[in-house]
Formats: structure tokens, sequence, C-alpha cells
């Protein structure tokens, strides 16, 4: 399996490139997922990705083990990045509508799969923030519901309540998609 994320830190901490390297390569995929599904834009994700990448090299030499599981701590950095994201995005007033494109299907798209990924995809952004990042974080991170709980920093139950709620919501935003 290679070295623990503790191990990674401490060599990150002292400067080896191979221990960055193996770093990124662990938790970048999880990141950007994350980002991503919160965010609903990739290039943003990108930059959420970075940024806690960005932390992680500046918390490094300050670690101590023991004192927080590091995925939880890295899984929050990235919410909270993610967040301060929407907030921006609600502040930003403009003087026109932008344009905006045909948001129907392409006529070559064709795939019921990749419409339904889109359909998807949308209900879960319009889902309440922290629905979205119970949902988010439970089955598109596959946390379990303790660590979930603790990334949030809610109960186990309140997480639960999130869930069933978020749950309730897709399923009603994406009741005609049923089979018949």
């Amino acid at each position: 399996m290679g070295d623990s994320d503790e191990e990674l830190l401490s060599r990150v901490a002292g400067g080896d490139p191979a221990a960055v390297r193996a770093l990124v390569a662990r938790k970048l995929p999880r990141l950007l997922s994350l980002a991503g599904r919160m965010l609903g834009d990739a290039p943003e994700a990108e930059d959420v990705a970075q940024e806690a990448f960005l932390r992680v090299w500046k918390q490094a030499p300050k670690w101590r083990p023991g004192a927080a599981r590091f995925d939880t701590w890295l899984h929050r950095v990235a919410l909270n990045l993610c967040y301060d994201r929407l907030r921006r995005r609600r502040e930003v007033a403009t003087a026109e509508p932008p344009e905006r494109a045909d948001e129907g299907p392409a006529p070559d798209r064709g795939l019921e799969a990749s419409d339904t990924g889109r359909r998807v995809a949308q209900a879960l952004q319009a889902l309440p923030e922290r629905q979205r990042e119970a949902i988010v974080l439970c089955h598109y991170q596959e946390l379990g519901n303790i660590e979930a709980a603790a990334v949030m920093g809610v109960s186990v139950e309140a997480l639960e309540s999130l869930l069933g709620r978020g749950r309730r919501a897709l399923r009603a935003a994406l009741a005609d998609l049923k089979e018949p």
C-alpha cells in the first residue's frame, strides 16, 4: 500500500518531491470529484483542489498525527473552499443577465445515459448546500456516516436527516426517470 498519509505528510514537510507526487496522486481524484460535484464546474473544481494542496504544503510542517484524520481535515478544507466559491457566486451582481446556452439536449446527443447523468447533476446542484454536501460525501466520496458527520461537523443523526431530505428531494426531482 505504501506510506501512510502521516508518513507522506512528514516527508512533504521535509521537502521530499516524491512524497508530494505520491500524496497528489493519492488524493487528487477524490478532491476533484468532491469539488466537481459541489460546484458543478470542472475548472473551478481544479482550482479548489490546487488551493487545498497549497494548504496541505503549508500545514505539513505543523501537522500532528493523531490530532485529526488527514482525510477528514482535507475534505473539510476542500468543502470550505467550495462554500467560499458558492458564496461568491451568489454575491456577483451583473447589469445584464448572462447569455445562456441552450440547455436542451443537442441534436446528436442521443445517449440516454448522458442525459440522465446531466439531470442527476442538475438535481444535485439544486439541493440546499448541506444536503448536497451530505449526499456527495456519502454517495460519491463513499465516506461512512460517522466520518461524513465528522467532516461536516454534525452529529450522525443530523447527517442522516440531511441525507434523508436530500434523497427525497432527488427522488422527487427525478421521478420521471423511473422505468415504466
